[in-house]
């Protein structure tokens, strides 16, 4: 997938990408189901069918985990070490191509996916967004938890975003992103948007 033609062009079209983002969409996340997880997509608290496809989950180590659809969800009955990821595409009627990141864990300071939010330190409640590895500022991130609690966190001078964990439970950051210029052409086809959707994924205080 080629998103620049330029290289000297990607510091600039990144940020004029990511001044868009917020706008509500879908998106998939990763929650624990008894020893293992779940994935779900739609949105925490009303998951539904989406037609996904090129779905891949990674463990920390970048080994992919098989683990089939079910329906609505993937289960994975035994977790491996470590954060974990998920990527999937969609597209959409109105010619839109989605890009679906989801990552459960706050123990790597590093980014795997092409859009992540990434703790500062191991465990932390400080993150950076990361585009294709390099560190930029989000316009705003929404939160949501399973007892239906919401909040939107706005960045700090340095980008990064804090977020206090009052209440025990689930947290599901999310993150999404349009592409700068409209219409692109990917693996061959035309597409009248292509965006970028990213969850972060943690239990706090239990």
């Amino acid at each position: 997938m080629i998103l620049f033609k330029h290289a000297a062009r990607v510091a600039a079209a990144t940020l004029a990408l990511l001044a868009a983002s917020g706008a509500r969409a879908d998106y998939v996340w990763i929650e624990p189901a008894g020893a293992g997880v779940r994935i779900l997509a739609g949105e925490i608290g009303a998951p539904r069918p989406l037609s996904l496809y090129g779905a891949k989950i990674l463990a920390a180590s970048g080994k992919p985990v098989d683990a089939p659809a079910q329906g609505v969800r993937w289960d994975l009955p035994v977790v491996p070490p470590g954060d974990l990821r998920f990527s999937a595409r969609a597209e959409t009627a109105a010619g839109t191509l989605e890009f679906l990141h989801a990552r459960s864990g706050r123990h790597e300071t590093r980014a795997g996916s092409d859009l992540e939010l990434v703790p500062t330190q191991s465990g932390g409640s400080t993150f950076r967004l990361f585009w294709k590895g390099e560190a930029v500022s989000a316009s705003q991130v929404r939160v949501s938890t399973a007892t239906g609690w919401h909040k939107t966190l706005r960045p700090a001078g340095d980008g990064s975003v804090t977020l206090d964990t009052p209440i025990p439970g689930l947290y599901v950051l999310v993150v999404s992103a349009r592409m700068d210029g409209g219409a692109a052409v990917v693996d061959g086809k035309r597409y009248n948007e292509v965006r970028h959707t990213a969850t972060l994924s943690f239990r706090e205080g239990e």
